[in-house]
């Protein structure tokens, strides 16, 4: 049986730092998995962090905390490779789900349209970015020019930024719903609402699967805490 981390701790603190603030168990400060002392830029942050430590009992459950594991992965993996994963992310731009549409029913091609149309209208007014949309699964090439604005967008952020930004492009499948949720022009519920478009009017037809559903919420969650973390780390 592998070993097991338990509490140790009485209590968790949000304290300053230099470069912003840490949390201590009982005035030890937390490092991350790489050894990187876990400092954060903001204290709402901080005290997020230190609330999930103070929730935990008994064995530790990383996956009960969203914001621990979020910063960890701000500070050991987007950092030390910033340019590295902002290129990764900014390539959604050029296969956005928004820009894939059905060509049949009527409905469901209205039904995208409707959704989607408006949002691609906002990057193009809000980024200079017009995305062409084509009906099937067929690539379609972006303009190179859009996808430079939208890539350039995608640099600006800090890495703790960007390490949400991560989750809500990978989890919705389309750059543009997750910088729209960081952009505010997007509520998480939205933007998730958004992005399972098709999934759910397989649902409307078939019935939902009761599989697929526990793995959609588990999504829904993930989506939440993505957008959670980028306001808290502002």
């Amino acid at each position: 049986m592998s070993w097991k981390a338990k509490r140790f701790w009485q209590a968790a603190t949000a304290v300053p730092c230099d470069g912003g603030f840490a949390v201590a168990l009982d005035g030890r400060l937390v490092k991350t998995p790489a050894h990187t002392l876990l400092a954060v830029p903001t204290q709402a942050l901080a005290e997020v962090i230190a609330a999930e430590w103070d929730a935990q009992q008994g064995q530790i459950r990383p996956e009960a905390m969203p914001a621990t594991r979020a910063a960890n992965s701000a500070l050991d993996k987007v950092a030390p490779q910033f340019a590295a994963v902002a290129d990764m992310l900014a390539e959604y731009g050029g296969s956005d789900l928004l820009c894939y549409r059905a060509d049949g029913p009527a409905t469901l091609v209205a039904r995208q349209a409707a959704a989607w149309d408006p949002l691609l209208d906002w990057a193009a007014a809000h980024y200079g970015a017009r995305l062409t949309v084509t009906a099937g699964v067929v690539h379609v090439a972006q303009p190179a020019e859009a996808l430079a604005a939208l890539r350039a967008a995608v640099h600006r952020c800090t890495p703790f930024e960007l390490a949400a930004l991560h989750d809500l492009v990978a989890i919705s499948g389309s750059l543009i719903l997750g910088l729209a949720v960081t952009e505010a022009r997007l509520t998480a519920e939205e933007a998730f609402a958004l992005s399972r478009i098709d999934e759910h009017w397989q649902n409307e037809q078939w019935g939902v699967d009761d599989e697929a559903a526990a793995l959609e919420a588990i999504k829904h969650q993930a989506l939440r805490d993505a957008a959670r973390f980028y306001e808290l780390c502002r």
